[in-house]
């Protein structure tokens, strides 16, 4: 199983996202981290997360893209554990429709943290 830990759900994710991701995906929400929380309070919550996914079963990778401190810290509490995590890179095309600027990322692979 593939965890995607994101804001961005696999339902809005391209068949090749999927399929690099091996095909089983589950979504966990990124937490809303609060901007005034303290060092103890982001390793509290990662602490968290981190045991909502050593209670899934047969985790391939967390895909795990979101606010850096949590990031950080959680990638960290999951390698220490043998538990894969990886980043999604993109390409950027930037477009200009009727004066506004829209960004489009299209998927291009996951990289090891």
């Amino acid at each position: 199983m593939f965890v995607n830990l994101s804001n961005h759900p696999s339902s809005n994710w391209t068949a090749e996202q999927i399929s690099a991701a091996g095909g089983n995906v589950v979504d966990l929400p990124f937490p809303q981290v609060l901007p005034d929380g303290d060092e103890a309070y982001i390793e509290n919550l990662a602490d968290e997360y981190l045991q909502r996914i050593l209670e899934m079963k047969d985790v391939s990778a967390v895909h795990l893209m979101g606010e850096m401190n949590f990031t950080f810290s959680l990638v960290n509490k999951l390698k220490a554990k043998g538990v894969r995590c990886v980043a999604s890179t993109t390409t950027r095309e930037t477009v200009e429709e009727d004066g506004v600027k829209v960004s489009r990322f299209n998927f291009v692979r996951y990289r090891e943290y």
